[in-house]
C-alpha cells in the first residue's frame, strides 16, 4: 500500500524527516509542506538524507516561496508542486501520514 508522508517541520529542529525517511519505502511518496521545505536546500545534510530516499519527494512550490527559497536552491531530484498537486498525490497513494 503506497503512503504520502507529510513533513512540516524543519529538519534543523527536528528529526521529523529523518525519522520518515527511515520508514518509507519504494512506491510512497514524501512532501515537505510549511516549514519542512527547508530540508530540500541544496548542500544540506537533509538534502543528502533526501537524495538515499527510496521515495519519490515533492516539494510544496508555495511554502518554497513563502520562506523565499527560490527554486535554484531545491536538490536535484525533489519535484515542485503547486496545492493542485498536492491534492493529486493526495488522492494517488491509498493513505496519508503526516509526520508531526
Amino acid at each position: 500500500m503506497s503512503i504520502l508522508h507529510t513533513v512540516n517541520k524543519s529538519p534543523f529542529q527536528k528529526n521529523d524527516l529523518a525519522s520518515c525517511l527511515a520508514h518509507v519505502s519504494d512506491d510512497d511518496a514524501v512532501l515537505l509542506i510549511e516549514d519542512g521545505v527547508y530540508g530540500v536546500i541544496t548542500g544540506t545534510q537533509a538534502a543528502g538524507q533526501i537524495s538515499k530516499s527510496p521515495a519519490a519527494i515533492y516539494v510544496l512550490g508555495g511554502d518554497l516561496a513563502a520562506r523565499g527559497i527560490g527554486e535554484e536552491k531545491v536538490a536535484d531530484g525533489v519535484k515542485i508542486v503547486d496545492y493542485d498537486g498536492f491534492v493529486d498525490l493526495a488522492a494517488k497513494h491509498k493513505a496519508v501520514n503526516s509526520w508531526l
